[in-house]
Formats: C-alpha cells, structure tokens, sequence
C-alpha cells in the first residue's frame, strides 16, 4: 500500500438537532413561570416581538380515549430522524406584503400576529372545582421580626450590632450553630461581650431563638414559663433517655413521683424545638399551579393553563413593516436585510413553539386525569401505577418528551396542587389481579396506624393481615419498607410515643 496523502468520499447518517429543535424541547421543561423568565429575556433580544393579552378561549371537548390536540413537531422530528429538516415557520416577508413605496403598516395601532390556540379541554369526569387562590404572599421572616426588636430594646450601638451579627448566624429553626469564641475573633470583641449580646438575643421573642441545642432551647422556654426547677432541669438535661424510652430510670433521676414525672412530660411537650420555623425562610418561592382542573357541570372535567401566569408572546407587524421600508432604502445594505430576516425568523418561531408547548402540556395533562380518575374522584387511595410509556403510548408522544413536558409542572384541583410527577407511581399487586399504586398501599397503612387502639398497637405481621382484606397483597418487609417512608415508627417507636403522650 502506498503511503500518501489521498481524498476519501464516505457517507453517513446521523440526527441533527437545529437550534430552533433545541429550544423547542427546553420549553417543554420549563414552567410558566420559568417561560416568564425566558420571555423578558426573549423581548429584550428581539425587537418585533412584544407581549399581549391572551384572548378569552372556548373549552375544546375531548374524546375519553382520544385527543385532536396535535403532536408535538420536535417530538416527531426526534421519532423520525428529521431534525434537519426542521421548518417550522408560517409567517413570511410574502404573507406581510404592503406597498414598497411607503412602507408604511396603515395605521397607528399595532397589527399583530397571534396564533391560535386551544386553551382549554374537557374529559370525562366528576366534582366541584375550587375557585384559584392567591399565591406570592411571604411571611416576616425570623431574622426580620428578630431585627425589629433590637432597636426597641438596646441603646448600647456595641450590643447592638454584636446581637444584630448572631442573629444573622441563626438557622431556619433558630439554633446558634457557630461558636462564640469565634464570633469573637471574627469581630475583633472579648467573649463576654458576645456572651451579653447572646443572653440579650435569647430575650428576644420567640422565647427559645439564640440556643445552641435542643436542651438549651427548651430550657429558656422553662425558664420564661418560671417552671425551670430542678427536677425540670435534670428532665431537660436528659432527654436522650426520653428518646431511648428510659421512662423509669430518668424519673428516678429526677426524684419526683409518677404523678409530678407524668406532668413534667406533659409540660416538655408543649414546649417548641424550634421557634424559629413560626416565621417564613424568605427564599423559598411559592408553589403556582401550571394547570388547573375544574368540573364541569355534566360531570365531566376542564383541563387548562393557568392563563394568570402563563405570558403572551405577539409579533408587532407594523414595526416590521416598518423596519423592512428601512432596509429597502439604498443606504441600508444586504447585512441590514439579512438581520431582519433573522429576527422575524426568530420570533416566528418562538411564537409557534410556545403555542404548540402549550397545546402539548394540554395533551398529556388530559391523559394524566383520564388515566387517574379514581383519584380526583376519591382521593389517593384510588391512585393507580402509571408509567411514562404507558402515557406516552396513548397520547402519541415519546416517552422523553412526557417527561419532559411532566418536569417542573403542577396541576391545581380540588384536593390540592401536586406536581405531574406526582401521579407516575410505582405498583403492587393487588389481590383482584389489577396492579395498585404505591401512594394507595401507603395511604392505606398510614389510616391503620392513625386509627390504632393505644393499647394495642399493629405490629407489620398485623398490618400485613389488614391490608390483606383490603385487598393489597404486601410482604411484611415490603409494609416496613412503606411505613418508614412515610415516617411512620416501628411498632416499638409508637407504642413509646403514645406512652409519652399520656396515651395508656
């Protein structure tokens, strides 16, 4: 073989993923809030778009197993193989023709192009739809109500600020985690004075804020209550032997009877071990629903957007009629034109693809109440093992795209808000031969649990006999399994808590 340079001719097939492909799937995974985000942005780089006023929108009906709701284009393009050949767009400079010679849209208002869009959709189905609550509202948080007080009670600036720095240390609970001898260094102060600005911190109300442990809280909660004697003391300086059930030994400890040791537990549980979570965090963001579900009145179920949170993306065509006279000027040149193109390009995509994002959420969240309508009829315990593909495979879509379209969302009904992902469970065998979901079988131990006698407390063998005539056919280690994930103790555990809360 002869060694050389030589040009070889090969040919090979592969998936393209076009940049407009690319965004059309990161849509599907954003919520509407995140869309809102995602528009500013989007508005800020393109100048002919602008927001606008979603129109009022009639219910479209929709068949028990069927929808006429539209596949996904970038789903079908990842199922075919197509993504090159990706072209969307239906809004051309032909379909905006106006006279060349003026260049002018015809009037002052705004023409704009909105693409139609079926916002909502009915299904077969029961019950009475809740009316959509406000959501946004932040509590004071503990560091705010905190701060509110210093100035009320200190005059000393020094004590102040050092008190005004250990706040700011404080956890969401209220707990002190860092030492005060390093708080010291850090501000450059003696340790009694941090001592001082401690003391004064742990004043403050909540009683019980400013602790460096589980003791010392419920100590300065004694204490405020005047009941901090030393049996209590002894009580609260010992409390791992509540948690490890050493009931009798601690009450020798303490040196009372069983009557004044039965009281002592009745007050330690009325005080809080964590004062700091009355008052909001101040970071979390609150929970909006993507999609709402009401009743109909035949019975049957809508299925829509959140039109409060869910933006409106328009195409101003006047301004583009406009800028398109610009460009066909002698001065403007082919670079002008080509960056126009572009942009209407853009924007006529953008508008397409948050159209079809917003019918293809519609499509599976429909499925979604077809498929679990024994739970919005009566609940969790009626909740059924779905999958992804199950999904997929009735509404046409791949089964990354129902993920995807299922990520971040959540639906707003009658019993609450609860993420999409929500409603994908996992399955037991039931004893009919149906397969039940895992959220029924949990819900079903929690109700045996909460209804126990006291005095007889169900053991796993137990609640494995019960949730047998109830028609769930579970393993003992399986019933454990559920039990502790829904933070349920063992049959020991609870029997010691009940003792402890006088229940005998």
């Amino acid at each position: 073989m002869a060694l050389g340079p030589r040009l070889d001719l090969r040919q090979t097939q592969s998936l393209v993923m076009t940049p407009q492909l690319q965004q059309a799937i990161k849509l599907l995974t954003l919520s509407n809030l995140e869309i809102e985000a995602f528009i500013g942005d989007a508005l800020d780089a393109n100048p002919l778009l602008e927001m606008g006023e979603a129109p009022p929108v009639e219910p479209v009906e929709i068949e028990a197993r069927r929808t006429s709701l539209e596949s996904s284009p970038c789903d079908q393009l990842i199922g075919e193989g197509m993504a090159a050949e990706d072209r969307p767009l239906d809004i051309s400079a032909e379909t905006l023709d106006v006279d060349r010679d003026t260049g002018d849209g015809g009037g002052d208002t705004p023409e704009r192009y909105e693409p139609a869009f079926e916002g909502e959709a009915t299904i077969s189905g029961g019950g009475e739809a809740p009316a959509m609550e406000e959501y946004g509202a932040f509590d004071e948080t503990l560091a705010e109500h905190l701060h509110g007080q210093i100035g009320a009670v200190v005059r000393d600036p020094k004590l102040a600020f050092i008190a005004r720095f250990l706040i700011d240390q404080l956890d969401d609970a209220g707990y002190l985690a860092a030492s005060l001898r390093e708080i010291a260094m850090d501000l450059q102060v003696s340790p009694a004075e941090v001592e001082a600005a401690l003391a004064l911190v742990q004043s403050l109300d909540p009683t019980g804020v400013g602790a460096r442990s589980l003791s010392e809280c419920i100590a300065l909660q004694a204490k405020e209550a005047d009941r901090y004697d030393p049996a209590m003391a002894r009580l609260i300086d010992n409390l791992e032997m509540i948690a490890r059930g050493e009931l009798p030994r601690l009450r020798r400890m303490c040196g009372v009877d069983e009557e004044d040791f039965a009281d002592m537990l009745a007050e330690l549980r009325g005080y809080d071990p964590k004062p700091g979570l009355r008052y909001g965090g101040g970071a979390a963001a609150p929970v909006v629903p993507d999609i709402l579900i009401s009743a109909r009145a035949d019975g049957g179920w809508n299925v829509a957007l959140n039109q409060a949170t869910l933006p409106k993306l328009i195409l101003n065509r006047s301004y583009y009629l406009e800028m398109r006279g610009a460009c066909a000027g002698k001065s403007a040149g082919k670079e002008d034109r080509g960056w126009l193109s572009e942009k209407l390009a853009d924007a006529n995509w953008l508008v397409k693809a948050l159209d079809q994002r917003q019918k293809t959420i519609l499509k599976v969240a429909s499925e979604l109440v077809r498929q679990q309508e024994g739970f919005f009829r009566h609940g969790v315990s009626q909740l059924r093992p779905l999958t992804l593909r199950a999904v997929a495979e009735t509404v046409g879509l791949h089964e990354s795209t129902v993920s995807r379209v299922t990520s971040n969302k959540y639906l707003m009904c009658e019993r609450g808000t609860f993420e999409l992902k929500y409603f994908f469970t996992s399955g037991v065998s039931g004893a009919d031969g149906e397969g039940v979901s895992a959220e029924a079988v949990k819900a079903a131990i929690k109700q045996l649990i909460d209804n126990e006698d006291p005095k007889k407390i169900l053991s796993d063998d137990t609640l494995v006999d019960l949730l047998k005539e109830k028609g769930f056919e579970l393993a003992r280690r399986t019933v454990a399994k559920y039990r502790e994930a829904i933070g349920l103790g063992s049959s020991v555990q609870r029997r010691r808590q009940k003792a402890l809360s006088g229940k005998r």
